[in-house]
């Protein structure tokens, strides 16, 4: 049976060096960290996300200064709540929440995004910054993704990885850090020809398609890490991934579970990025070194 990389339980223990963190430098900066997650509009699932990552906040000391928009809010609005934030003192981390209504494009707002409270690590220099391996935020749910392996100790240094998806938001950004800690890395896709071939070749596969089950038994390679990024509602109710765990969980060495892998870790991570930022502005070390990519 696979190994299962608990996110909620090392979510937990991050959570606890944060607030460690934080209480140990508030005095000399004179302020607790601020993160402001701006919403857009009224989906439904936005707000389930936004709620948890001001949940997040407050369980490990960070003011969320977030800002809730109406839908009718158009591009200039937008701009304008970014720039306050921008502006603010109090502030050290921004993330736009998407998806965003009909008529925003979400590029021209995260490009105005000051890099440096880029919480969400998705501002074109700090890709940059990752491509060319410099230190700035990092995407959180491939940075969740690697310190899940790390925590496990699960090697990557020569192994052969395939990224399955090809986002800017994960694939691409997770191909990088894989190819920073020494793998041999392989970008798939739904177009691939031959995907489960291709995927088969892999001891550490990531599949973050965004289809539900798309990887199954005749997709991995026995004693694989499998991480499975995908989220998604069945019809008749409950939670599934990327990946069909009943399948592959007899084969993998290690399988991320969904829900409870991957994407406790990506709030941690935002978490992670804002406290950094906060120390960096402030010209103090943090200790967060192993979880800076």
């Amino acid at each position: 049976m696979a190994l299962i990389l608990d996110g909620r339980q090392l979510a937990a223990e991050l959570e606890a060096r944060l607030r460690a963190t934080i209480a140990e430098r508030q005095g000399t900066i004179g302020r607790p960290p601020g993160l402001a997650v701006l919403r857009v509009g009224d989906d439904p699932a936005s707000g389930v996300y936004v709620a948890n990552k001001e949940k997040a906040c407050g369980r490990v000391g960070i003011t969320s200064l977030g800002e809730h928009l109406g839908a009718d809010a158009g591009p200039a609005a937008v701009l304008a709540a970014v720039q306050r934030l921008n502006a603010d003192p109090a502030c050290d981390g921004i993330l736009l929440q998407l998806p965003l209504p009909a008529g925003l494009e979400e590029g021209p707002l995260l490009a105005a995004i000051d890099p440096e409270k880029d919480a969400d690590g998705l501002h074109t220099l700090n890709l940059g910054r990752l491509l060319k391996g410099e230190p700035g935020p990092r995407s959180c749910t491939p940075a969740g993704v690697m310190a899940l392996l790390a925590r496990h100790q699960l090697p990557l240094a020569g192994r052969r990885a395939v990224v399955v998806g090809r986002s800017i938001l994960v694939g691409k950004p997770m191909a990088l850090m894989l190819q920073a800690a020494d793998a041999t890395v392989t970008v798939a896709h739904s177009r691939s020809a031959d995907l489960a071939g291709l995927c088969r070749q892999a001891e550490v596969l990531v599949v973050a398609a965004g289809r539900p089950g798309i990887v199954a038994a005749e997709h991995v390679r026995p004693g694989a890490v499998v991480v499975d990024v995908g989220i998604h509602r069945r019809p008749e109710g409950g939670l599934c991934g990327d990946v069909r765990a009943a399948e592959v969980e007899p084969l993998a060495a290690a399988l991320t579970p969904v829900p409870g892998g991957v994407g406790p870790m990506t709030v941690t991570m935002l978490l992670v990025n804002t406290v950094l930022a906060w120390c960096r502005r402030h010209g103090l070390a943090h200790g967060l070194d192993d979880l800076v990519v």
